[in-house]
């Protein structure tokens, strides 16, 4: 019945459903203290802002475009196939067709930026792709998490060693691979090195991922539209000479700032996970 009733909203403008986020973004900040703080936080000590003012402003902005990523997940996982394809306007695939042809795998990595979601779906109307995911806390939206991200050639792999295990698999077969970048791994599955200027605790995967297999790494970018106008998708290879966690996280951050506004600010990026040493003072700039 829940399924069948997200596949009924699916159907409205996506400026319908980008207004509903707009106040489930307000909604959200103001009843929970501790979103909203890390939001300013992150916000305040990434150096975006020019001032006061503009950091003001900038957060407005996140509010609302962090709410619209909440409520296009209805559109996004539950809209028709042709429905998708056309909510997104892409001038870079080329960049993934060449990657491709060289037969060693993709890499695609979204970070929390602007509509992550669609840019899988976009590629797996394409190519194969497997991405990682992680169960979300509330246990009733895994499988409707699956079943939005499970379309055309996608699959998903769980965020456990069985996981890891199908990303190799899969670009050994010279097939594609997601990863959410700047998601904060388990313990031992990371390093510290620096994020806007304060150390985070950043996965180890990508480096290795790519070291085995001489994939390409392509950073992966669905700018959100204004009015409800669907998303403009970017793609940019990444070198992968000297690719480590600082190499990695620098490009994320040339990323967010082409698009503060459509950042996740209110993830918890800095936190330390259970069971990992904390940073020191001294800590090696990566």
């Amino acid at each position: 019945m829940f399924p069948a009733l997200l596949r009924l909203f699916a159907r409205l403008p996506l400026r319908w459903l980008h207004g509903a986020g707009v106040a489930v973004g307000w909604l959200a900040y103001w009843f929970s203290p501790a979103y909203a703080a890390h939001m300013k936080e992150n916000l305040r000590a990434s150096g975006v802002c020019r001032d006061e003012g503009d950091c003001r402003r900038l957060l407005r902005e996140v509010i609302a475009e962090t709410g619209k990523g909440v409520t296009e997940l209805i559109a996004v996982w539950f809209g028709t196939d042709d429905r998708i394809s056309d909510f997104v306007a892409c001038s870079t695939w080329h960049v993934a067709e060449e990657a491709e042809r060289e037969g060693r795998g993709i890499l695609f990595l979204t970070p929390h930026l602007g509509c992550f979601e669609i840019s899988a779906l976009y590629a797996a109307q394409r190519l194969p792709i497997t991405v990682m995911y992680r169960p979300p806390k509330l246990a009733w939206l895994e499988p409707l998490m699956i079943a939005g991200r499970q379309r055309w050639r996608a699959r998903v792999a769980p965020a456990n060693l069985r996981g890891v295990r199908m990303l190799y698999k899969a670009l050994r077969n010279g097939e594609a691979v997601g990863l959410l970048p700047d998601q904060t791994p388990g313990v031992g599955e990371g390093v510290w090195a620096r994020f806007f200027g304060r150390p985070a605790y950043t996965m180890t995967l990508v480096a290795r991922l790519q070291q085995a297999t001489g994939a390409a790494v392509i950073m992966v970018f669905a700018e959100r539209l204004p009015r409800g106008r669907g998303y403009r998708l970017h793609l940019e290879r990444m070198p992968t000479a000297g690719l480590d966690e600082g190499a990695l996280n620098r490009a994320i951050e040339a990323l967010v700032r082409r698009c503060p506004a459509q950042y996740l600010w209110g993830y918890n990026r800095y936190k330390v996970p259970a069971g990992v040493e904390p940073p020191i003072a001294a800590a090696r700039d990566r």
